[in-house]
């Protein structure tokens, strides 16, 4: 049952550099698609292509998989062929201020309302002022006003001329009119009034009464004169402003003839400028104390009081237009033909032509659902249609929003806020504070626009598996996965591709070019990235990291390409900048402070192999594992010290029971054992999980029993199973890389190596060193298939197979460990006996108490 080493050749796949026809990546054009993503393909073409409610798309893989850039790349194609969305624009509602009006327009058409309403008001402030200003306006103005004088000053004369002939003057003071007795053309003052004779008096007095009671009913006709003469300015001004504002008007209706709802709201527009025509009377100067000055004056307090709470003094900000999405293609298109997150912020969310595609990199409710600004006039916070602030959700309306999960969740009431809209496939703006009840502003209640986009979520596994099973309506609004492949196969036709991706990130972050040899490396890191010779990772970030950094070697030596010495240089920089616990962790055990041997031989002690990572580091680290075993009471017990002490994790428990079910299985299958055992990581002070070193634990165990020492030259990794068939791990390459590390430092042998799963062995990358050493014979790589090949090669000793006679062969390892565990058992049961003979303590007939003395 020997096992041979694995050859040199097989420890490290080198990239065939042959195959590339290429000499720098500068001659190869870019790959647009995915690489060896033909799921997620599918699953974004159904996604996008099917409109139908819940169909919305959660793309899940590992961070730095490049998801966000791949499902851009994808929807920049799809995108160009849809129709660009409407326009959506918000007015002044002018009969309910506090909600205002949502106009859907054609894309494009929402500025052209903007600067027409823009236009129109700005012709109006001149030719109103000028036609009030006309001489027909002034003349029949005047007509109005004299007539108006006229019959005031006619009724008032009648009055003086009747009071006069009975020697009563009518008199205007500041408080208003006034009767007083006249004599010989004067007025009589008081005193004066006093010396007449009482007859005199009583006469004066009930004429001046007669007369007040005539001039009191003359006043009451003064304010339905003025209401008259106010109704018959305002109907002047009226037919004025109809002429003028329909006029004005003519060619923005014509703009936007056969849009009901846009022309229901200009016919608003129009009334309330006719309603409201003072408003511009003194929009072009004027005299202060003009009649036009004054009009105005009243109408915009008017205004103000219907209106309710506009933010601004301006009275003209009424009939503005708020365009909250402007879908224009000028305002969408970059020219680019690859995209990233950046190319969306620098396009302003937008890419390439036809239906929107955003990002919201912070996607609170805020910016998700739009917002209500409020601005301080007054010591009060007002707002007005303005006001109103589209959100991500209005800007993407008809087209795509990606938003990264993990951020949506982070943000409080965006998670719920996201759902309604979705499920009501309508965008209501709310509050947080209002919503909340932290907020008693007085806010409005814009019109509710129709929502038709499909929503993209991107996050890890994970999260999405974490969302469909704790939140019901996730299923219901999210059900298109689209799962991103953490690695591919390494083949031909994918070195290939690989080259073509190194390319289009050259291109994409001004990079050298490599040359083949670059290429080559680049692979080969993949794949060590990827832990298997045979895969190439898909997680682009660190590889995009490692091709940045090996640009600025190359460029500080002068270079004008990237060839693998570069590659390697800043591979061997990534390791030291983050190396330094790996350091400590080795000085530690070549001081002896951690205890690992490296040569000779020990019973019970093996050394297992983990891997310890530390932010982008990880490195493999040697632990002592040692057994001890005695006499157990009628069982196969086997004490896991790790989890006594609450410091092993429950796969690492699930593998010492394991232990124990081999063990029970493989010795004595008739005989119930007697064994007690414990197990246990020396100098490990914290929590152990995973069952990589289950192997270990058992070759250690088997040791103790069957009294056999194991060659601390060698490390084991490896889990197992009841069946004694080790079984794959990860890690393996860090795992051998880390007790290689220390065998150098002690010096190398030539009896040292590390046993692995035979599974394993496609997985293998190694260092440059590794390979040399195993090529000089100074170092070795098993692949272990079972638990007997690794005890022959631990032990020096065959394990052992049981023969017919039910016994295994004299002097093999496991008929070594039989004979103890029968000795156990057959002490056990002598033990028993006596114990059933003695006294009923339970101590044999002959023992005496601890505490007795002779003679008592």
């Amino acid at each position: 049952m020997a096992v041979d080493p694995v050859p040199s050749d097989l420890l490290y796949r080198a990239c065939d550099v042959s195959q590339f026809e290429f000499e720098t990546t500068a001659e190869l054009d870019d790959h647009t698609g995915l690489v060896g993503q033909e799921r997620v393909l599918d699953a974004l073409r159904f996604g996008t292509g099917i409109r139908r409610q819940g169909y919305n798309i959660f793309v899940l893989g590992p961070d730095g998989a490049g998801k966000h850039e791949a499902v851009l790349r994808f929807l920049s194609g799809v995108a160009i062929r849809e129709r660009a969305p409407s326009d959506w624009v918000y007015v002044n509602n002018f009969t309910t201020p506090h909600k205002p009006v949502a106009l859907e327009l054609g894309a494009g058409t929402g500025r052209q309302l903007k600067d027409g309403m823009a236009r129109l008001i700005d012709d109006l402030k001149v030719t109103i002022p000028s036609i009030l200003e006309s001489e027909e306006y002034q003349n029949r103005r005047q007509s109005i006003d004299e007539e108006y004088q006229e019959k005031q000053e006619q009724t008032f004369e009648e009055l003086r001329a009747k009071a006069e002939a009975e020697d009563i003057a009518l008199l205007r003071t500041p408080a208003g009119f006034a009767l007083a007795p006249v004599h010989d053309g004067n007025v009589l003052k008081p005193e004066e009034f006093n010396q007449l004779p009482e007859e005199d008096r009583k006469r004066i007095e009930a004429t001046i009464q007669s007369l007040q009671k005539e001039l009191a009913e003359t006043l009451e006709h003064v304010p339905a004169w003025q209401k008259e003469h106010h109704q018959r300015v305002r109907d002047l001004n009226r037919e004025v402003a109809e002429r003028t504002v329909e006029r004005a008007m003519r060619e923005l209706r014509a703009l936007f003839e056969g849009l009901t709802h846009v022309e229901k709201w200009l016919g608003e527009v129009m009334a309330d400028l006719i309603e409201n025509i003072g408003t511009f009377a003194g929009a072009s100067g004027g005299d202060e104390g003009s009649e036009q000055q004054r009009v105005m004056a009243a109408m915009q307090a008017l205004m103000q009081g219907r209106g309710g709470g506009f933010a601004a003094a301006d009275p003209f900000r009424r009939y503005e237009v708020n365009v909250a999405v402007d879908n224009s293609q000028e305002a969408r298109k970059t020219g680019a033909t690859t995209w990233r997150a950046q190319d969306i912020a620098d396009a302003g969310g937008y890419i390439g032509g036809g239906a929107p595609i955003l990002y919201e990199d912070h996607p609170t409710m805020a910016n998700l659902l739009g917002r209500v600004e409020h601005m301080p006039q007054m010591g009060a916070l007002v707002t007005d249609f303005m006001l109103i602030k589209p959100g991500a959700l209005h800007r993407a309306n008809g087209g795509y929003l990606l938003i990264d999960a993990l951020k949506l969740l982070r943000e409080p009431l965006a998670w719920d806020a996201l759902k309604r809209a979705i499920r009501r496939r309508k965008l209501v703006i709310e509050s947080a504070g209002e919503y909340m009840s932290l907020v008693s502003t007085v806010t409005l209640e814009p019109d509710p626009i129709p929502l038709d986009v499909k929503i993209i979520l991107l996050g890890d596994r994970y999260l999405y598996y974490l969302l469909s099973n704790n939140d019901p309506d996730f299923g219901e609004l999210f059900k298109v996965a689209a799962d991103f492949e953490d690695e591919i196969d390494r083949e031909t036709e994918n070195d290939l591709l690989y080259a073509r991706l190194i390319a289009s990130t050259c291109r994409e972050e001004n990079l050298l070019p490599f040359d083949r040899s670059g290429v080559g490396r680049i692979i080969e890191r993949s794949s060590r990235q990827a832990e298997d010779a045979e895969k190439l990772s898909t997680v682009m970030r660190p590889i995009v990291d490692l091709m940045c950094e090996a640009d600025h070697i190359a460029r500080s030596a002068g270079a004008l390409r990237i060839s693998a010495d570069h590659v390697d240089e800043a591979v061997e920089a990534q390791i030291a900048r983050a190396d330094r616990l790996r350091e400590r962790s080795l000085e530690m055990i070549t001081r002896d402070i951690v205890m690992i041997d490296t040569e000779g031989e020990r019973v019970g002690q093996v050394n297992g192999l983990s891997v310890l990572s530390m932010g982008s580091i990880s490195f493999g680290r040697p632990s002592r594992i040692t057994a001890r075993v005695r006499m157990g009471l009628g069982s196969a017990r086997v004490i896991d010290i790790e989890r006594e002490v609450a410091l092993g994790g429950p796969i690492h428990t699930k593998g010492v029971l394991i232990l124990s079910g081999y063990i029970s299985g493989q010795f004595l299958p008739e005989i119930p054992l007697s064994m007690s055992a414990s197990v246990v990581f020396e100098q490990s002070y914290g929590g152990v999980d995973g069952d990589s070193a289950s192997s270990a634990e058992l070759y250690a165990l088997i040791s103790a029993l069957a009294e056999a020492p194991i060659a601390q030259g060698l490390a084991v990794t490896g889990s197992v199973n009841q069946l004694g068939e080790v079984q794959a791990i990860g890690g393996v390459n860090d795992k051998i890389e880390g007790f290689f590390d220390i065998c150098v430092r002690r010096g190398l042998t030539g009896e040292q190596g590390v046993l692995i799963p035979a599974a394993n062995e496609k997985h293998l990358m190694l260092r440059q060193d590794v390979v040399d050493a195993v090529e000089r014979g100074m170092f070795a790589i098993y692949p272990v298939e079972h638990v007997e090949e690794g005890v022959e090669l631990l032990m020096g000793a065959p394990a052992g197979i049981r023969g017919e006679d039910g016994n295994f062969p004299a002097g093999s390892i496991y008929a070594r460990a039989e004979e103890r565990l029968a000795a156990f058992a057959d002490n056990q049961r002598r033990f028993a006996q006596r114990s059933d003979d003695g006294p009923a303590t339970g101590r044999p007939a002959n023992s005496r108490p601890a505490n007795s003395r002779k003679g008592s």
